[in-house]
């Protein structure tokens, strides 16, 4: 099978390509990139006016099955991430039951070759039942298909079962993925401490709950001499802790998500609950923090946190609701929208992050356009004005504080292996 992608603007910053040309695939890999290419015998897909980059890979998604299908399923799921521009999702263990053994595991992944639109790769659990006590079958699950563990939705509280954690996996050359949440701090708190949250009368969650798990499990790999990831990274410590740790040669690595780039906590004003979640939106001095982790490379990867709950679970008081947004169909242009047309990072430095680091961090061997490569791509329109309507979402769940926002980038084709799973 032949598909031929036309006068496209190519970009890859992994492969110093940025040009106008074409693409041919064969049989699903790259076979030609130059910049005119004629073949009689391939279909034609016109990119003319588009930027064509590597396919999106998100390393952070809550797709809700097995256990939760009435928020998301891994078919809804994997339809919002082609629509969003993703041809790779990784799904987060916090099922019921846990993705914590191979049984589950399998389960994902048959269920994602029968009825997803995109590749999807199953995180596990770093302990039994997201429990913090014993560890997870971690060698099992990764022979069933797991890219990296994580009790995301909970921290590893127990210092000594995380740095058992992180040895244990290293074995298996797993990355660790960190919720960074010191509950002994928590006290309650529903959202950041500021102002607002004094306005509002609620009660607040001070930066130090994430900053100092981020600091534990910073020296913990740092001892070891073995590799962890911080997952949703959010505060200005957060960021300089991190900063710091890389220039001591940490082997660290950090993900943000757009919401923490490009909001903050007084979106919560209103008692608004689509704008709940953890950790919180923060303040301006955080929210620049965070951009200019990006822009000097601190933060590695952009990613969504896809965390989608039914509106009976949003619809409450405001420390009753759930935590969460859903965010495959906005990341795309929410990074275009408050970093490149903000002048922050180039387009190809936010296609990095969004494609080719996500993939390096968990080895999965994708997100780049070059001879030979799994053809994985993402035609989209950086210049295209639209406007957020959350009941249009591909998505089962509608929880986004982004409803009637305009915004500039949009996703019009999502190609899986050279074939054409989105055309929007």
């Amino acid at each position: 099978m032949k598909l031929l992608v036309k006068n496209g603007h190519i970009i890859d910053l992994k492969n110093e390509i940025d040009m106008y040309g074409d693409i041919l695939i064969l049989d699903g890999v790259i076979v030609q990139i130059a910049e005119k290419i004629e073949d009689g015998e391939a279909e034609v897909i016109d990119a003319k006016g588009m930027v064509v980059s590597a396919g999106l890979i998100d390393m952070h998604v809550h797709l809700r099955e097995p256990g939760y299908e009435y928020k998301e399923d891994i078919r809804t799921g994997t339809l919002a991430a082609v629509a969003g521009g993703f041809t790779s999702v990784c799904c987060m263990p916090n099922t019921n039951p846990v993705c914590d053994n191979p049984a589950v595991v399998s389960y994902i992944k048959s269920r994602a070759d029968k009825v997803g639109y995109c590749r999807v790769f199953p995180v596990g659990a770093i302990t039994k039942g997201l429990k913090g006590e014993e560890l997870a079958e971690m060698g099992e699950m990764k022979k069933e298909g797991i890219v990296a563990v994580s009790d995301d939705g909970r921290p590893v509280s127990n210092g000594s079962v995380m740095r058992r954690a992180l040895l244990y996996s290293d074995h298996f050359d797993l990355p660790v993925i960190s919720h960074c949440e010191e509950l002994s701090l928590l006290d309650s708190g529903s959202m950041n401490d500021s102002e607002t949250c004094t306005r509002l009368g609620l009660r607040p969650i001070v930066p130090a709950v994430e900053e100092a798990m981020v600091a534990r499990d910073i020296l913990i790999a740092e001892h070891e001499g073995k590799r962890v990831h911080i997952a949703h990274v959010s505060t200005k410590g957060s960021v300089e802790l991190i900063r710091q740790a890389k220039k001591r040669g940490v082997k660290v690595t950090c993900e943000t998500a757009p919401h923490y780039f490009s909001l903050t906590d007084e979106a919560v004003n209103g008692f608004d609950t689509n704008a709940k979640m953890n950790p919180p939106l923060r303040g301006q001095e955080d929210v620049d923090a965070i951009i200019e982790g990006l822009v000097d490379g601190t933060i590695d990867a952009i990613i969504t946190d896809h965390a989608p709950h039914h509106v009976d679970e949003k619809n409450l008081e405001f420390d009753y609701a759930s935590n969460g947004i859903v965010g495959l169909e906005t990341s795309l242009a929410l990074s275009i929208t408050y970093l490149v047309k903000t002048g922050k990072l180039s387009l190809g430095e936010m296609l990095k992050k969004m494609t080719y680091n996500p993939s390096d961090i968990l080895n999965l061997g994708l997100g780049e356009i070059a001879l030979g490569a799994i053809a994985d791509l993402t035609i989209f329109d950086p210049d295209e004005i639209w406007t957020v309507k959350v009941d249009e979402f591909k998505s089962k769940s509608k929880n986004s504080p982004y409803d009637g926002y305009t915004l500039s980038g949009k996703a019009h084709m999502t190609i899986v292996e050279g074939r054409v799973m989105y055309n929007g």
